[in-house]
């Protein structure tokens, strides 16, 4: 499977942070056996998140976009709404799944945000923002996300 992983984070992007999400959902990929095609950061700017998702979706160069942060409850906090905007058709389920599981370790699990939806063959997902909140999301969803791909792609439900 082909990822691309997108950082959204202002002080990322300004380089006052360092991409923590980013490199360990990259670490967690690669030990899942998934291909990382690429690995970017933007700031918190729903024009250029929309762009960007709908540029590297439409160029069918991987099958799933991973983005982490701003997914929050804060003003600058559009990455969920820059997904909706752009995807063909949402997955509810996979961002409800991160939330029950994320729930079970931390009560403000539930306030994520976080969308998933496809766009032509790739299906988008949005993770939290917190190197651990965005590594234990990932974990709650990635034994379906294979399967999600495959059907997507034209496999059967089997």
């Amino acid at each position: 499977m082909r990822v691309t992983i997108l950082t959204i984070s202002d002080s990322v992007a300004g380089g006052k942070a360092e991409d923590r999400s980013g490199t360990l959902i990259t670490e967690r990929c690669r030990e899942m056996g998934w291909t990382i095609v690429s690995q970017s950061v933007l700031a918190d700017d729903r024009p250029a998140i929309e762009e960007y998702l709908k540029q590297v979706s439409d160029s069918n160069d991987c099958d799933l976009i991973l983005t982490t942060g701003g997914t929050g409850l804060g003003p600058r906090d559009v990455t969920p709404e820059a997904t909706m905007a752009v995807a063909d058709r949402l997955i509810p389920g996979l961002p409800e799944q991160m939330r029950i599981e994320g729930k079970k370790k931390t009560p403000r699990a539930i306030l994520s945000r976080g969308a998933s939806g496809i766009r032509g063959d790739t299906i988008i997902i949005n993770l939290p923002g917190s190197p651990r909140g965005a590594v234990e999301s990932l974990d709650a969803i990635a034994d379906l996300v294979p399967h999600a791909v495959d059907v997507l792609h034209g496999a059967r439900h089997g």
